[in-house]
């Protein structure tokens, strides 16, 4: 473990400080992201640009590093003429980046107990079609289920601190995710995507939050990829049905579209927002799509300002 302490452990007395996007940072460093398989051809084809991505958070002031395995899943690997043991491999190799650009922090000189969290993407993140903002896939809980089990298993067997079970947009999805987690040793967040006060499916949040109330594998339920003015309603929301530490990392504010391929719009997310999550109970702050290093930074010193 990067840290001596587990993660459900620092919330107890803390909050901890969120990544940004992993995507728009390889962008920024000159990456082209345009296939399929997003950030999660990098794996394959340039690993040492996701760890330097990684080390951009780490110095910033984030203490978990959210891995690259977002979109990285068997079905999609497959067509690309990846076989499974190497897709195996791959999700593996997410989790080790994470661990090394730790280790490069600490080298550094970053003292502060670093973590990591093993992305893991919904069904439509797969799709590539903007899906994972919708859902209503049309499958069955069960036929969720077994999509999911085993890149759970690959990625819970590599050894992050937590596994981020995140831009779930469908409660249905939620509940698959969750009967997967149950076989398995290693805690979870769960963090759905959202707009206003209910799931992108249109479920309310109220129900969606209370799948996780009892799942003692959880750690953490919240919001993520999702507008910054949605936040606030969905803290309180996930603390007082719940009960657990909060997860919050909103986008931007600028709107994706899926046929483009592009983002619209402008920044509306203001680092200083934090403070009000904060004291609505969320204890896992940072930032999602567009939020990049400076404004993790900019959070960290926020939350902590004598840090």
């Amino acid at each position: 473990m990067t840290s001596t302490s587990t993660l459900a452990q620092a919330l107890a007395t803390r909050t901890v400080v969120l990544d940004g996007g992993m995507s728009n940072q390889l962008e920024s460093a000159g990456h082209d992201l345009s296939d399929e398989l997003w950030s999660a051809r990098l794996l394959a084809e340039r690993p040492e640009a996701i760890t330097e991505a990684h080390l951009a958070y780490f110095e910033a002031g984030a203490d978990v590093a959210i891995t690259s395995s977002y979109q990285a899943t068997f079905e999609g690997f497959e067509k690309r003429g990846i076989s499974p043991d190497r897709a195996t491999e791959l999700l593996s190799l997410s989790v080790e980046l994470a661990r090394e650009a730790a280790r490069q922090a600490q080298a550094k000189g970053v003292t502060r107990p670093l973590y990591v969290a093993a992305s893991v993407g919904p069904y439509g993140a797969m799709l590539a079609d903007g899906s994972e903002y919708r859902g209503r896939y049309g499958l069955s809980v069960a036929e969720l289920e077994a999509f999911h089990r085993p890149r759970l298993e690959v990625l819970a067997a590599a050894g992050p601190d937590v596994l981020a079970l995140e831009t779930v947009p469908d409660a249905d999805e939620a509940e698959a995710l969750l009967r997967a987690l149950r076989r398995l040793e290693t805690p979870a967040w769960l963090s759905y995507s959202i707009a206003g006060e209910r799931t992108r499916a249109g479920q309310p949040l109220e129900d969606a939050f209370a799948l996780a109330a009892d799942a003692d594998e959880v750690i953490a339920v919240g919001v993520n990829c999702c507008a910054p003015q949605d936040v606030d309603a969905a803290v309180e929301i996930a603390a007082r049905v719940t009960g657990k530490p909060v997860v919050v990392y909103p986008n931007s504010g600028e709107a994706w579209d899926a046929e483009a391929r592009a983002w619209n719009g402008r920044s509306s997310f203001a680092p200083d927002q934090v403070l009000a999550w904060e004291g609505s109970g969320a204890r896992l702050i940072g930032g999602c799509c567009r939020v990049g290093p400076a404004a993790i930074a900019s959070i960290a010193g926020t939350l902590s300002p004598d840090a």
